[in-house]
């Protein structure tokens, strides 16, 4: 990557927003006429919520799912009048009045939400929109059926509580074979049943590429808007993400000699080594000490030792001796590293590397600008 060098910042995470509406926009040609909303839950899985949310809107994204309130608060003033922002964890007690001041959506998970949710409409003496989150067989959030029936047989709930949606999780949707699929969108469609007229969703990025019953009214991607194949089927999706570290130090070990805490590594004969300003702290695995790689010029650097708070160490020996030099970069996430690959060498999957990324990098957004950004730098 060809930029200027900010010295503030040994590593750069960069986010292409071009890419991931690129991305968006296949996923909703595929599923109409269903709707398709977007999960920018924990700052958009680390890309940055604030750039993310007006991003999608522009593209046509009016529905916009995040787990906590003070992530809608976060991003309210980006997006227009006419999006929704679900809350899908719902509300922690005491948080319903901020809420409806802001008209966001709770999902309703539980009896003691709709009850405060219920008596915060009644104590304003208007009805207050919300989502209502079923539990289809997952048994983490939602209401159960018989709790649902019995919401749906109080016509008083109707006024008190109008339903923008109806929404339930799918455990198993990165597994297409898998019959939990099947037997959780049955149970789905009969709760749904309840509420004929209230839209529903159970698709996540899974879900997307499950079959079309699995679209429903609206479907919510997440990591796939963010570059990652939920499973093989389905449109590829364009990397979003690039993560560079800096060389810190290069130097030449002979044959024999000890790297990094533990001493865990020795050279198997002299070899050149780099330390990258990255570690754990920014998120980079320490499970990737001796397994995980960098990348310069299509050459895999494998990382040797432990991967520490701070730095992590490299063998350049593969590369020519005057490729690189302190204070250059080189790649740990781009095109020779996804991250599948990442998440595969360190034992875990992408959601988790994606979302611990980027606490001390410094963040480059790149490919589409907002019109209002637009409309700023004319000014």
């Amino acid at each position: 990557m060809s930029r200027p060098i900010n010295a503030m910042f040994s590593s750069r995470l960069t986010v292409d927003l071009d890419a991931l509406r690129a991305n968006y926009r296949p996923i909703a040609s595929h599923v109409a006429p269903a709707a398709c909303g977007a999960t920018i839950k924990a700052d958009a899985y680390g890309l940055g919520a604030r750039d993310v949310a007006p991003a999608l809107y522009e593209e046509g994204c009016r529905t916009f799912f995040v787990a906590q309130l003070r992530e809608a608060l976060a991003i309210g003033d980006t997006l227009g009048r006419d999006a929704e922002i679900v809350i899908l964890n719902g509300l922690d007690p005491g948080a319903e009045a901020v809420c409806a001041a802001h008209g966001f959506l709770p999902a309703l998970n539980a009896d003691s939400q709709v009850a405060r949710w219920r008596g915060l409409a009644r104590a304003l003496g208007k009805p207050l929109p919300a989502v209502l989150q079923v539990d289809s067989g997952m048994a983490r959030l939602g209401l159960n059926a018989a709790a649902a029936e019995a919401l749906a047989a109080d016509p008083a709930f109707a006024k008190d509580v109008p339903l923008r949606l109806i929404m339930t999780h799918l455990a198993c949707a990165d597994e297409p074979d898998r019959t939990a699929n099947a037997e959780q969108l049955a149970r789905f469609q009969e709760i749904c049943s309840l509420f004929p007229t209230t839209p529903s969703s159970i698709a996540n990025s899974g879900g997307v590429f499950l079959s079309s019953t699995f679209h429903c009214d609206l479907v919510r991607p997440g990591i796939a808007l963010y570059g990652v194949q939920p499973h093989s089927s389905g449109t590829p999706m364009r990397p979003v993400v690039r993560l560079d570290a800096r060389i810190l130090q290069i130097r030449n070990v002979e044959a024999g000699v000890r790297v990094g805490y533990g001493l865990d590594y020795a050279a198997p004969s002299r070899r050149r080594l780099a330390t990258l300003g990255i570690g754990y702290a920014d998120g980079w695995p320490r499970s990737l000490g001796g397994v995980g790689a960098a990348w310069h010029a299509g050459k895999r650097l494998p990382v040797v030792g432990r991967v520490s708070m701070d730095s992590m160490t490299v063998d350049l020996t593969a590369l020519a001796p005057d490729t690189l030099a302190e204070g250059d970069f080189v790649e740990l996430l781009g095109p020779s590293q996804a991250l599948a690959d990442v998440a595969r060498d360190a034992g875990t999957i992408p959601y988790e590397i994606l979302t611990r990324l980027g606490a001390r990098s410094e963040r480059i957004i790149v490919g589409h600008k907002t019109a209002a950004a637009a409309a700023l730098e004319t000014v």
